[in-house]
């Protein structure tokens, strides 16, 4: 696959798109990038158009001083879509991608077909104590520090000498080799500390979609978590299941944080047949008034 690349608001903004049929939307998540689909995209893209853009801030995107909260990542991606002519499409959001999906279905319900989860952020405070960390006072001058060129070599070194072993490694490993991997890039970590602080304190998550998870009960909407999530643990999926009467869980066993890593072929199965098995979501004003005024 070649990326492709879309100019937004003056800027460079660079996305994957294969495939033909119902869209889908891949968001990754914090210190990500769009490869991070690479061993879902292919097969997904026979029965689907799958757009998967880098977010402002990563990837081949541009990393500008801007807006890098949940609402501004929002916003963008609703442009892409305008961009590539797509009125609607099935969000899948891992990680911060999933807030990110959950604040676009709360900005644009229009342009939402169905919401898919993965391994999602806000909801709940628990989370990593890396993630934490970012937001920690001179966490910008600590970085650069810890994330070097050197750093990254030694990170791919690693990954290298785990293949050559004969071992594979799993999908933790690679998806947080590849996360750290793009804090060398001085852009990249000033997105990331900007990012991170939009959504989390030293105590954790800060950003909690619980109190509006009503809003989804017209959206088709797919929880899928990996049983042994390191980041973000599962009990938040079984609590967001509860809050969301409609909603349908899956909880991969043995998997981590990256489920599309440990099990694509069973991920891919999963959110086709979800796809297959829902109609696309019409939601107006006079529904969201309807919900609004029932709490």
């Amino acid at each position: 696959m070649k990326p492709e690349q879309v100019q937004l608001h003056g800027r460079p903004v660079s996305y994957f798109r294969q495939g033909d049929g119902p869209p889908l939307l891949l968001v990754h998540g914090i210190s990500s990038s769009s490869r991070i689909w690479r061993s879902v995209l292919p097969a997904l893209a026979e029965r689907h158009t799958v757009v998967a853009p880098d977010l402002l801030g990563h990837g081949r995107s541009a990393k500008p001083r801007g807006d890098y909260s949940p609402g501004g990542y929002a916003s963008g991606i609703r442009d892409l879509l305008v961009m590539l002519g797509l009125p609607k499409a099935t969000v899948v959001g891992h990680s911060l991608g999933g807030g990110v999906a959950m604040q676009f279905a709360y900005q644009f319900p229009e342009r939402l077909a169905r919401l898919v989860l993965v391994d999602s952020g806000g909801l709940g405070m628990e989370v990593s104590p890396f993630l934490r960390a970012a937001t920690l006072p001179g966490a910008e001058f600590v970085m650069p520090l810890l994330f070097t060129r050197a750093s990254r070599g030694a990170g791919r070194a690693l990954h290298s000498l785990i293949r050559r072993l004969g071992a594979k490694p799993s999908g933790n490993v690679r998806g947080i080799t590849e996360g750290l991997d793009s804090l060398a890039d001085p852009g990249a970590r000033r997105a990331f500390i900007h990012t991170a602080r939009s959504v989390l304190d030293p105590r954790g998550q800060r950003v909690d979609a619980r109190d509006r998870l009503y809003l989804s009960r017209d959206v088709p909407t797919l929880l899928m978590w990996g049983e042994n999530d390191p980041m973000i643990p599962v009990e938040h999926a079984r609590e967001a299941h509860r809050l969301m009467p409609n909603s349908r869980l899956e909880v991969i066993p043995g998997a981590g944080h990256f489920p599309f890593n440990d099990d694509p072929e069973g991920f891919v199965a999963l959110l086709s047949d979800f796809v297959a098995q829902t109609k696309p979501a019409e939601t107006d004003e006079t529904r969201i008034e309807r919900l609004l005024r029932s709490e």
